[in-house]
């Protein structure tokens, strides 16, 4: 971990007019990290975490139970946890900078799961990874794991069904903030002569996880949601009243 001047050092030779590439051989630090600093300054402190509500002797719930299960969603779709350093895993959640409403719901939902530690945005083409370090990740996502979501199995433990049991929405609120979307389909029809256009609402959830479709599929079930699968990786919502509901609790993004 760099200290806060070798940090100022190093944008200080990026405003001088080196490229990141001199300023990486020059310093030996990798270009990932100089352009993590371009977002913030300040280093992340991985020794301020506070008790993780999973570790005690004797485990409870999170703290904040509804955005918890909307931050579960959220993770099933673009989520991942590695290991680092020292026993720390960062979590990293990818958002489109089409949606900077998401983003903000996303870093609150980071802040909200780990109060104690900081929450950054890294850059990439097209998005922004919402990313927080912590040696407790693995406690709040035990899925996390090697290899992609789909080609293993995902499976949550009693204490998160039981807190998506509770918030059922905010669940389904995550998964298609991350991996869905709400669009408006069109058809025309033949009306006394003249084709008119008619324009409908649907809901869309895409994932490459069987799991990760039935925990979705099962939760629309209790909530009386219909849906169909349409090929496999892809659970459509287009009944009026099942649009509506979704309408009322989770909506576009933004």
């Amino acid at each position: 971990m760099y200290d806060l001047e070798t940090r100022k050092h190093t944008l200080a030779l990026l405003e001088q007019g080196l490229s990141l590439n001199a300023v990486s051989k020059r310093t030996g630090i990798s270009r990932a990290a100089i352009r993590s600093w371009l977002v913030r300054m300040e280093p992340l402190g991985y020794a301020r975490g506070r008790d993780c509500p999973r570790c005690g002797e004797t485990p409870g719930p999170p703290e904040a139970p509804a955005a918890y299960a909307y931050l579960l969603g959220l993770y099933l779709g673009d989520g991942c946890v590695s290991a680092g350093r020292r026993g720390v895993y960062s979590l990293r959640i990818a958002c489109a900078d089409a949606w900077p409403g998401l983003i903000d719901a996303c870093v609150e939902a980071v802040r909200t799961a780990r109060p104690a530690n900081k929450v950054c945005l890294v850059s990439s083409p097209g998005c922004q990874y919402v990313t927080c370090f912590s040696k407790h990740w693995p406690c709040l996502f035990p899925q996390h794991g090697p290899g992609k979501k789909h080609q293993r199995e995902i499976a949550l433990e009693e204490w998160q069904q039981a807190v998506v049991d509770a918030h059922p929405w905010e669940f389904v609120r995550g998964l298609i903030h991350s991996d869905g979307c709400r669009i408006t389909n069109w058809a025309t029809r033949l009306v006394q002569g003249e084709r008119k256009r008619y324009e409908y609402p649907r809901y869309f959830f895409t994932n490459l996880s069987a799991d990760i479709l039935t925990l979705y599929t099962d939760t629309l079930d209790r909530l009386g949601v219909e849906w169909k699968n349409t090929n496999g990786k892809n659970i459509s919502v287009a009944r009026r009243a099942s649009v509506a509901l979704m309408d009322a609790h989770v909506g576009p993004k933004h």
